[in-house]
């Protein structure tokens, strides 16, 4: 059983609510989002049934369309369909996959004002305007993202429950973690950036640290990330598949910055803005904004037009790199186990760190200032997240760098509005220059 950390959060969810809301769990597709639904409904209830509708019988689905306004005739024939005893207030009712059926989530309005039971939703794509129309989407509704598993939650798959809290008070305390314990630290990190924090990729590594059993298992889920827009996207299938295939060319970019000449000299960012729309919402991938005018609200400048597209799960994106090629021939396997990154693959690493502050809670900011006529103008900070009542500039490094020009000018220019100003790389906790050096694997407590 693979220990995720958002099983506390529906607990606390089932305390709180008291069977007042259902809660829907929001996240792209091979998350784990079934299967922590099913352990929790185990453990947590005298009883469950999950209904999926991605694969639910006719009968079923009839059930919802047509018996629902009878709730006692509803729970009986849901309860015989199943056959299992539904107990008021110790069942819980799962709908999995229910953008599959949206009219199944329209009725969570009448379900929890009858109280008998508790509800868990599950859904992909949930948020594709597809998923929503010609339905009331229920106020009695708690929403949670589920992310791919972070890298606390694989060290518990990897069997170690017992380095993280020393990194988080290294971490809290500002003190390195002393040569030894890092180097073995960030040699877990890199394997967590090559297998990813998807659950099928994470179980196929851990039997036996197979690279190459969890380099085909995020091949599965990339072919059905495809299936899926051709399901979903329906008529602008192509220029989702662009943009998406475009990704790795993108960020192996000094700048990375997502280019539209890339995919057609001629593209506009009004044309191809619903195909980032798509795979954002569908939480396949990380949209980074650019914030003009850095201050605490960064949503308030943000340039939709100039963006960064990171993959959600960074190993998916190592294998997404290589797609068309054989595992033995993705040389960012042995680039990144055996820390020989070049240039280009550094990009691997800034998606990393773009996935643990999304993972966070923190939506994704840079800022870039271009000016032709004074280059000390040019600025490019990786990433700005709020910090209180200011912003904190963060810029990610190879351990050999030798400058952080654009890092200082930032400093300098908009001082009266920053915190703390972050470099993040393969080293140990260190403060220089009123920096704050921190190993990369610590990006998820910014």
């Amino acid at each position: 059983m693979l220990k995720r950390k958002i099983y506390n959060e529906l607990l606390e969810w089932k305390k709180n609510s008291n069977g007042q809301t259902a809660m829907l769990i929001d996240g792209a597709r091979r998350v784990g989002k079934s299967y922590i639904t099913e352990w929790f409904a185990k453990q947590e209830y005298k009883s469950h049934i999950i209904i999926d509708f991605g694969n639910a019988p006719q009968d079923i689905l009839n059930l919802f369309l047509y018996d629902s306004t009878d709730l006692d005739l509803f729970f009986a024939k849901l309860s015989a369909f199943y056959s299992t005893v539904l107990y008021k207030r110790q069942s819980l009712i799962v709908f999995d996959e229910v953008q599959q059926f949206p009219k199944a989530r329209q009725l969570i309005k009448y379900l929890v004002a009858d109280g008998r039971y508790d509800y868990l939703e599950t859904g992909s794509l949930i948020r594709l305007k597809k998923n929503t129309e010609n339905i009331i989407i229920p106020s009695e509704e708690e929403h949670i993202e589920m992310f791919p598993m972070d890298f606390e939650e694989f060290l518990w798959a990897m069997g170690d429950e017992a380095t993280f809290p020393l990194i988080r008070m290294c971490f809290e305390s500002k003190k390195p973690l002393g040569q030894a314990l890092h180097r073995k630290v960030m040699n877990d990190f890199r394997q967590y950036v090559l297998v990813g924090g998807m659950p099928q990729s994470v179980l196929a590594y851990i039997d036996g640290k197979n690279f190459e059993a969890s380099d085909e298992a995020k091949r599965r889920i990339l072919r059905l990330y495809r299936d899926d827009v051709s399901k979903f996207a329906a008529g602008y299938e192509e220029k989702v598949y662009a943009v998406f295939d475009g990704i790795p060319g993108q960020l192996s970019k000094k700048e990375k910055k997502y280019k539209l000449s890339s995919i057609n000299k001629n593209a506009r960012f009004r044309n191809y803005e619903d195909s980032f729309i798509w795979l954002n919402e569908a939480m396949v991938i990380n949209i980074c904004r650019n914030a003009t005018d850095p201050n605490v609200g960064l949503a308030l400048s943000a340039d939709y037009a100039t963006q960064k597209c990171y993959m959600a799960d960074t190993g998916l994106l190592v294998t997404h790199t290589f797609m068309d090629r054989g595992f033995t021939d993705n040389e960012l396997y042995r680039a990144i186990l055996f820390d020989k990154l070049d240039i280009n693959e550094g990009m691997m690493i800034e998606n990393i760190v773009a996935q643990m502050l999304r993972q966070n809670g923190h939506n994704l900011y840079f800022y870039s200032r271009c000016d032709s006529q004074n280059r000390e103008n040019y600025m490019e900070i990786d990433f700005l997240i709020s910090e209180g009542r200011k912003i904190s500039p963060i810029e990610v490094k190879s351990a050999n760098y030798r400058s952080h020009s654009s890092l200082d000018k930032f400093r300098k220019k908009f001082s009266k509005k920053i915190e703390n100003s972050y470099i993040l790389y393969p080293k140990d906790v260190m403060e220089k220059d009123g920096i704050w050096h921190l190993p990369l694997y610590m990006a998820m407590f910014l």
